[in-house]
């Protein structure tokens, strides 16, 4: 289901779900960041949800990403000040990551794949521009995943996207688009 036209990268807050027929098949990545192969088939079978609070916490604009893989997979939520400071996480998928946050201009973005088609209002506003790569030293993995979130215009309907664009270990490139219908008001 399309995204009603209030919704912009100014504010992302609702629920969503993977569209996974849209979506570009992920197990590379989760293969590069050393999840297990269990693990990467629940989440294959899994549905995704998505609940985005996009909102101003002390001055900063800040999204509160809380995302649930059904089946008993996992959940877990995210705080996102998108002011481009590290900040260290423990996840219980990925291990211990450095992630920041921020608006960005999608043109002042590399490589080329994240700033494919977006729309007007994204070009001119700035898209969501988020990475994070694993912290080595605690937990043994090398890998980096830059994200784009915002809307696209996708088979003639506005959906909430994430394009990912992921390194690994040895210097892997792989990309993958994510696309997710809007159910709703959070």
């Amino acid at each position: 289901m399309a995204v009603p036209p209030e919704t912009t990268s100014l504010n992302l807050t609702g629920k969503y779900l993977l569209n996974k027929s849209l979506s570009d098949d992920t197990d590379g990545i989760l293969t590069l960041q050393g999840v297990g192969w269990m693990t990467r088939k629940a989440i294959s079978l899994a549905s995704l949800y998505v609940t985005l609070d996009h909102k101003t916490v002390d001055g900063v604009e800040t999204i509160i990403n809380s995302q649930e893989l059904t089946g008993g997979v996992g959940s877990v939520t995210e705080t996102r000040p998108l002011d481009w400071q590290d900040r260290e996480v423990s996840d219980q998928l990925f291990g211990d990551v450095v992630t920041k946050s921020r608006r960005a201009k999608a043109s002042d973005l590399e490589p080329a794949y994240l700033k494919e088609d977006w729309s007007d209002h994204s070009l001119q506003n700035g898209v969501i521009n988020t990475v994070g790569h694993s912290d080595t030293p605690k937990s043994g993995k090398t890998w980096i995943a830059e994200q784009v979130w915002d809307i696209q215009n996708v088979n003639g309907e506005r959906r909430y996207v994430k394009r990912v664009f992921f390194t690994g270990p040895k210097g892997e490139e792989l990309s993958a688009r994510q696309v997710f219908d809007y159910l709703g008001p959070s």
